[in-house]
This record gives structure tokens, sequence and C-alpha cells, in this order.
């Protein structure tokens, strides 16, 4: 009987309208933009919990430590934001890019992503704990150290990315593809690849990993 393929990731359809300007002072807690442009803008600290971007864009914006937890980006696109200490905890992206992204430390735990595109940029220290990924593309970008603890991941793609010291404790995994992961390092929780596909070449380097994980000694 033929193995079947993993069922591949669907990319966001996003057709902005024309924006407008944001000519606002930062965020407002459960605001609503609709059709915004925000642009250069530092929005570092802003406390805009709750609030609601729709067919909006955010180009070279600054995200220090800004409090957005539930925030809810719909048929949006994000790029070349950056900034450390971001909290999107909670939050829902739904048709969402992401693109030339630099960001440390970001919280998204408990978030909710669907058909999302993450392409270019760097990662640090990603937060997806307990988070649910369905339909999500990482495409080009270096992700170092994020953890993806009790998050449950289907349809999620890695294309040619870097994955560094990725935590997977208690992740449930389904049609989630490895393949395109030019650089893989599991920290902890390689017992939780069940649900992925990986390359051979990945397979050997991951050996000494699941050896470990079975208890099997590895000796010359």
């Amino acid at each position: 009987m033929a193995k079947s393929a993993v069922r591949e990731a669907r990319l966001p359809e996003i057709s902005l309208p024309e924006l407008r300007p944001y000519e606002g002072q930062g965020l407002e807690p459960d605001g609503d933009y609709d059709g915004v442009r925000f642009e250069g803008l530092d929005l570092s600290g802003a406390e805009g919990a709750g609030a609601t971007l729709l067919d909006s864009g955010m180009y070279g914006c600054a995200l220090d430590e800004a409090a957005l937890g539930r925030l809810r980006v719909l048929d949006s696109v994000l790029e070349g934001v950056w900034g450390v200490g971001t909290d999107l905890a909670g939050a829902e992206l739904r048709d969402v890019e992401l693109l030339d992204a630099r960001l440390g430390g970001v919280q998204l735990h408990g978030a909710r992503l669907n058909r999302v595109l993450v392409r270019g940029g760097k990662i640090d220290f990603l937060n997806l704990r307990q988070a649910r990924l369905m339909d999500v593309t990482f495409e080009g970008c270096v992700l170092n150290e994020p953890d993806f603890g009790g998050a449950a991941l289907e349809r999620v793609a890695f294309r040619d990315c870097v994955l560094r010291r990725a935590e997977l404790n208690q992740a449930r995994l389904k049609d989630v593809d490895l393949r395109g992961v030019t650089e893989l390092d599991i920290a902890t929780g390689v017992d939780r690849l069940a649900g992925a596909v990986i390359s051979p070449a990945q397979l050997m380097d991951l050996a000494p990993a699941f050896a470990a994980q079975i208890g099997v000694r590895v000796e010359a």
C-alpha cells in the first residue's frame, strides 16, 4: 500500500485595499484598525491588547515591549517589523504575511495561527507554547530556540529555514514538513516528531537523539 503524501500547508490569500496612513499615537486597547497603513512608526511599549487589524499593513515599525495580547490580525501584511519582548499572547493571526521580521523573545503562547506565511528575517526565542498552528509556512527564515511546547501543528511547512534548538515537548504534529530545513536541531522532544516528515539526511543527523531517546548507547 502506497503511503499518503504529507498534506501541503495552504498559503494566505491577501488582497489589500488602498490603505490610509495611520495618524494616531500608538495603538489603543480593543481598537479597530481597518484598511490602515502603519509605516516607520515606533510602537514600542504600545498598549494595544485586544485590538484588531483588518486589511491593514504594518511596515518597518518598532514593537519593543509592545503589549498586544489577544491582538487579532486578519488579512494583513507585516513587513520589516522589529523588536524585543513583544507580547502577543493569545493572539489570532489569520491570512497574514510576516515578512523580513527581526524579533526576539516574542510571546505567542496560546495563539492561533491560520494560513500564515513567515518569510525571511530572524526570530529568536519565539514562544509558541500551547499555540495552535494550522496552514503555516516558514520560508527562508532563521528560528533560534523556538518553543513549541504543548503546541498543535497541522499542515505546517518549513522551507529553506534554519531551526536551531527547537523545543517540542508535548507538541502534537500532523502533516508537518521539515524536509526543507537546512539546519535541523531539536533540543527536546525528538519523540514528538511523529506526524512529521524528514529527509534521509536529516534522519542521519538526528540518529544520536533518537538513540538517546530510547536508551541505546552508540560506541565505536
